[in-house]
């Protein structure tokens, strides 16, 4: 049962609202869970496999459809859901995540009424004492909350230096909503685990922590503002980027108040170029401030879409052929962060460099280290496989892979799919923000400037890199180097070791791949006894009905133990180990 809401959450939804909500989410998540074991792995294993496969995109789309239209009308969590799911491509097939990819806060306004109690209760005085104006249509409106424009009072303006701010207000009964939702998506992570869906690349209840944490911090408009705060820190000498300033005095848990910083959207073309601003500037440069955040300072906006970059024009020009105005980024928006350890960003800065020089070994030797893959996968295909791509499209940005013949990309992708999910890939819990927050940088840079080839942003990247760890990279050298020369020095006495063992036949060979046909050709065997034997009682009992009733029951009805074991059983003690 969801829980029940705690007394500090303002205007609560209807018990009976919260019951029907999760019982809303279950049947809708339990009905498709249903559905996919049901095609996926019911059928392939009765021989059924390619009739399986041959709707499986029309499905998968349903699927995605049907869940965009439960999670607009019941708001919350599920947008957020949505929102989150589309960027996980390494778990999700591509149709569902192209599908999510467009979902906003689809979502009406709160009532204003009821945003006055909140945001009263929170600042304990009324809106007229709190602010010099307060404009009661929202300027936004989200599942989590809404914005609305106002002016701060002389006291405060004069204090804080300017006037106009964003009242960021939770909606009424929010927190409420979220355990609810947050219950019930706990109970389907146990589905999933239970039913092994997804078991060998995510683990769904890591991957529902990850999302808990993530929407109880955007709950909390005080984590936001400290977010903004930490954002401003780190570019504060950069004069591409602004963050709005906070007004403490007017900021609790559930209000937000911050300086007004709209301005023309990122992707708003026309808007740019009326104001004399090259689109294919900002692309290139919001490319270049996101991997600032990504490999530089390890702490990133996590959800960089449009509505939440604004580019405004400032005081000044710039040089060039001609004079027109200077122009910076403002961001705004600090629920959704996301950090990277120190560790694992020097391994993704080791994964950049092999993607800008084109090196597939390399690449994928760091998304080894990364933690991406397990130390026993067999990469020998998916690195043929990434040499090929950097070969036939390295270098391609998205207008020149348009003009690649489809018939091409989809069988590479075929090939390149196949060779991924064969592996035990693993995604670690702090780069789920990360994968989001690129995948939206990079649709962000292409909706602004269709020209615009992200080979050219990161190499540029990789090179100030390299010129900025040279230091670094010399020590890595030489620790290289010494790490080489001891192995050149032990190899004799190895060597030596090694025949030893041959000749004393202590050495034993394994191949991987062989060793996982023979225990799949070990299933099939097993499966397949358990198929005759279902035939066999059940004919048998079929043929002893008409004299012994009773025993032709007893057969039929046994004939159902090697049934099951035929569909689902017959793994081999090594696969359990697994």
């Amino acid at each position: 049962m969801p829980p029940a809401p705690g007394p500090d959450e303002g205007p609560m939804p209807d018990a009976g609202d919260g019951r029907a909500r999760y019982r809303r989410i279950l049947w809708f998540a339990g009905r498709y869970i249903m559905q996919s074991w049901w095609y996926e792995v019911i059928l392939p294993r009765i021989g059924l496999a390619r009739f399986a496969a041959r709707g499986r995109t029309a499905r998968l789309v349903r699927v995605a459809q049907r869940f965009r239209v439960l999670a607009v009308d019941l708001g919350g969590l599920m947008i957020k859901v949505g929102q989150f799911l589309s960027s996980r491509l390494d778990v999700l097939p591509p149709e569902i995540t192209a599908e999510l990819a467009g979902l906003q806060d689809e979502v009406p306004a709160a009532p204003f009424p009821a945003i006055r109690q909140l945001a009263e209760a929170e600042l304990m005085v009324p809106l007229e004492r709190a602010y010099a104006s307060f404009v009661e249509a929202p300027v936004a409106a989200a599942s989590l909350g809404q914005a609305h424009s106002a002016r701060l009072a002389a006291a405060d303006a004069a204090d804080n230096g300017f006037d106009q701010v964003i009242v960021k207000v939770q909606r009424p009964g929010i927190r409420a909503i979220v355990e609810v939702d947050l219950s019930a998506l706990r109970r389907v992570a146990e589905w999933l685990v239970r039913l092994r869906v997804g078991a060998g690349h995510v683990d769904p209840r890591a991957l529902l922590a990850e999302f808990t944490a993530t929407s109880l911090e955007e709950i909390d408009y005080l984590h936001e503002a400290a977010g903004a705060e930490r954002f401003r820190e780190m570019f504060a000498d950069d004069p591409r980027v602004a963050v709005p300033d906070v007004v403490w005095e007017r900021t609790t848990r559930r209000v937000l108040t911050l300086s007004d910083a709209t301005a023309i959207k990122i992707d708003d073309v026309p808007g740019l170029r009326s104001a004399g601003i090259d689109p294919s500037e900002v692309a290139a440069a919001f490319a270049d401030v996101m991997l600032e955040q990504f490999f530089r300072f390890g702490y990133f906006h996590a959800d960089p879409h449009p509505g939440n970059i604004f580019v405004a024009p400032v005081a000044g020009s710039r040089s060039g052929e001609a004079a027109r105005p200077a122009w910076r980024f403002n961001f705004i928006d600090f629920g959704m962060m996301g950090e990277v350890p120190d560790t694992m960003r020097d391994g993704l800065r080791r994964l950049l460099l092999a993607v800008a020089s084109r090196d597939g070994h390399g690449l994928v030797a760091s998304i080894q280290d990364v933690g991406f893959l397990l130390p026993t996968a067999d990469t020998v295909e998916l690195e043929r496989a990434m040499v090929q791509l950097f070969d036939r499209f390295g270098g391609m940005g998205f207008a020149q892979l348009r003009t690649v013949d489809q018939r091409e990309f989809r069988e590479f992708g075929k090939e390149l799919t196949a060779v991924v999910r064969s592996l035990p890939f693993q995604v670690p819990e702090n780069f789920i923000l990360l994968f989001r927050s690129m995948s939206v940088t990079s649709g962000v840079c292409s909706s602004i400037n269709p020209e615009f080839n992200m080979w050219d942003a990161v190499e540029p990247y990789a090179a100030r890199l390299l010129r900025e760890e040279g230091g670094n990279t010399i020590v890595a050298a030489a620790r290289e180097a010494v790490s080489m020369a001891g192995i050149a020095l032990r190899l004799p006495q190895r060597i030596d070791a090694l025949v030893t063992r041959v000749n004393d036949g202590a050495v034993t060979f394994a191949s991987p791949g062989i060793d996982r046909r023979l225990i799949r050709l070990e299933q099939l065997v097993r499966r397949g006894v358990g198929a005759v034997l279902f035939a066999g009682f059940l004919i048998g009992g079929i043929l002893l009905i008409p004299h012994a009733a009773p025993l032709g029951i007893v057969l039929m009805c046994v004939s159902a133990l090697p049934l099951v074991y035929a569909l689902v059983g017959g793994s081999s003690r090594e696969e359990r180990r697994r």
